[in-house]
């Protein structure tokens, strides 16, 4: 206690908070403190109103309310004394926000301060300002401010410089006010000044752009100044492990990188000192490579030479070897963006670190893998596609379940468009399929089944052959891939016939062996076929979807088969279903015994193939050639010859093209046929 005045100090509080044991002594403290805090405040007595201040915000630091003290704060920083002002204004900031309304008050506290003969009691307003400044505090005070940023004291014009950031931020017409002062900054040899003034410019380019061509007319100057930092020798005032001002640096090469976007003069003006940053600075202190990857940023928005550009991407290249897993992904995340409108000679380069960039597909770090993966797609083109495709295969493999889908997706879509010929993509979908059957979406399977469908008999016959030897081969691994067994049903369904014929079609089907090694299989047995549809429909892994499937399946090779008994076991079976638990599979086995019943003209025309689609068709024309086929893409039915056309879209909407929707066409999944003309 204090003798004179009977308040506790803020060093006793301390104690009595630290001798704690439990959260309720510490909260019975705080209660009767705060307590005693109010009663102080109400007798206005001066001498106490700093201790209790102090006492109040070591409340606050704690996570208690001392929203009581807001207005006491403010009584404080009248006070002529810089002691009592420091406290107050710490206070300000820290109990009030600009979004009350007790934050008018301070206003004209903090004009009179901006005007104290005290450079300190100066720098404390424009502190609290720039902190808590709101719109209309902003509008107030922005010409005081901008009074300063011309103050004969190197202390206020770098204060002066922040507050005015905070007011363009808040009142973003003021940026006029302030570009030639803050242009006028640039001139200081003070290194605080020139720190603040670069982020003052910055920020005027950023909130208004039209302001950039006036402050484009500093990039001498700037360019002088960064070369300075680089070429001068060591300074123990700005010493950073070994590097002169760091952050000055940085901020130029920030501030560069905005007056060089889209200007070719200026970006020639600055091409030779980022060279000269780029390769002068030292990478083995994370300093070091802060102010690489800021030139290399500025390197790649700007207009730079291409060879200016290949050495930041060789910048890059290093980092990705760096231990430090920030610093990998900082390089990985800038190496993405840089691929993504990479030229031709930056795609080049890139591809120089593939390597690298696959090591990290295998990193301890999920966020260094996310990263990688992202990278490792951009990297492939025709070239390099069978390389990359099979690490982000393997990759697949190993994957977490929730990226499954979206990596699925997007090695299908890349192996279209960068495939050397249509038997490597079917190997590459059908090896997603053995993969990630179970977690890829119904965009997978129908990038498949247009693959198929837009084949020939060659075609057909491989993959169906292929896909009937994988789900009879791999037993329950290849059962519990839903998305597999789709297309496997669906490839059965629609070529069983060249799947049992003797004659091998696809002998010398495309230009290498099987992706995975696999022998090709031979013709199987009808009966062989049933059972094996049959087993896989009765185990413990088929899911209801499957299931539909499967039926389908059955029914089709119904005019597919041509052995009276095994066509004769399929239909008792389909038959069977008609009393299934499911009622989809049950309304689809009633549905196609009563087709069974019909006549076998009209059976065979319903359970004709599937022709092609024309999206299909326009599809396959752009595969191989390194372009994406917009979602929705399809040929205009108005350029096609007349023809005639009967599609099944039996049990699933495989095949539902965004073309038959003008004409009307419902399609709700059980319909089992429709025609149109074109």
């Amino acid at each position: 206690m204090l003798p004179k005045i009977g308040v506790t100090r803020l060093k006793d509080l301390i104690k009595q908070m630290r001798a704690c044991k439990t959260a309720a002594e510490e909260r019975a403290v705080i209660a009767k403190e705060s307590a005693a805090i109010r009663t102080a405040f109400k007798e206005e007595s001066n001498e106490t109103r700093y201790i209790n201040i102090a006492k109040l915000l070591y409340i606050h630091m704690l996570g208690y309310p001392a929203h009581f003290g807001q207005i006491e704060c403010l009584k404080l920083a009248a006070s002529p004394h810089f002691s009592d002002k420091r406290l107050a204004y710490l206070g300000t900031m820290l109990l009030l926000d600009e979004n009350q309304e007790t934050l008018t008050l301070v206003t004209n506290s903090l004009k009179n301060d901006m005007n104290s003969s005290n450079t300190y009691i100066v720098g404390l307003a424009l502190c609290t300002l720039g902190n808590i400044a709101s719109p209309a505090m902003a509008r107030d005070l922005s010409s005081e401010v901008e009074r300063l940023l011309s103050s004969s004291n190197s202390y206020v014009r770098k204060k002066a410089a922040l507050c005015a950031v905070r007011c363009i931020r808040k009142v973003p017409y003021l940026t006029e006010n302030f570009i030639e002062k803050g242009k006028a900054l640039m001139n200081e040899r003070n290194h605080g000044v020139l720190l603040t003034g670069a982020t003052l410019l910055e920020e005027l380019c950023v909130l208004n752009p039209e302001l950039t061509p006036q402050v484009r007319d500093l990039v001498p100057l700037l360019v002088r100044h960064l070369k300075s930092l680089i070429t001068a020798g060591s300074s123990a005032e700005h010493d950073v492990n070994g590097i002169t001002d760091p952050f000055l640096q940085v901020k130029l090469l920030r501030l560069l990188r905005i007056l060089g976007k889209g200007d070719k003069t200026a970006s020639e003006t600055m091409n030779d000192t980022l060279a000269q940053v780029a390769t002068s600075t030292e990478a083995s202190k994370n300093v070091g490579n802060a102010i690489l990857y800021e030139a290399v940023m500025t390197i790649m928005n700007i207009e730079s030479d291409s060879s200016l550009r290949v050495l930041g991407i060789n910048i890059l290249g290093r980092f990705l070897s760096n231990r430090d897993n920030n610093i990998k992904y900082v390089a990985l995340t800038t190496l993405t963006k840089t691929a993504q409108s990479a030229a031709a000679t930056d795609a080049s380069a890139l591809q120089r670190h593939r390597a690298t960039v696959l090591e990290c597909l295998r990193d301890a770090d999920i966020s260094i893998r996310r990263r990688a993966l992202d990278l490792s797609f951009y990297l492939i083109n025709s070239q390099n596609i069978r390389i990359l495709t099979r690490e982000l295969l393997s990759f697949l493999e190993t994957a977490e379940d929730d990226i499954k889908s979206t990596v699925a997706s997007r090695i299908c879509s890349y192996a279209g468009r960068f495939r050397p010929n249509k038997r490597w993509e079917i190997d590459t979908v059908t090896r997603v399929l053995r993969v990630a059957g179970a977690f890829v979406d119904q965009s997978v399977i129908n990038h498949f089944v247009k693959l198929v469908s837009t084949g020939d008999q060659t075609v057909h016959q491989y993959t169906v052959r292929k896909l009937y030897g994988i789900i009879k081969n791999e037993g329950v691994t290849a059962h519990t891939q839903e998305g597999l067994l789709q297309a496997a049903f669906w490839t059965i369904g629609e070529y069983g016939d060249v799947l049992v014929n003797i004659t091998n079609f696809s002998v010398g089907f495309g230009a290498e062996e099987d992706a995975e090694g696999d022998k090709q299989e031979s013709a199987p047995k009808e009966l062989e076929v049933y059972e094996l549809l049959i087993e896989i429909l009765k185990g413990p892994y088929a899911t209801g979807f499957v299931k539909e499937y499967g039926i389908t399946c059955l029914a089709k090779l119904v005019t597919r088969f041509q052995q009276s008994d095994v066509t004769s076991k399929i239909r008792d079976t389909v038959s069977q279903m008609r009393t299934h638990f499911d009622y989809e599979i049950q309304q689809r086995a009633v549905e196609y015994s009563q087709i069974f019943s019909m006549d076998p003209e009209t059976r065979t025309a319903l359970f004709e193939r599937m022709p092609e689609l024309e999206s299909a068709v326009a599809e396959e024309q752009l595969k191989g050639t390194g372009q994406s086929l917009a979602p929705g893409t399809l040929v205009d039915p108005r350029t096609t010859s007349t023809r005639k056309a009967r599609a099944r879209c039996v049990g699933h909407a495989l095949w539902h093209d965004q073309a038959t929707t003008d004409r009307s066409i419902s399609f709700d999944g059980r319909i089992l046929w429709i025609s149109w003309a074109l």
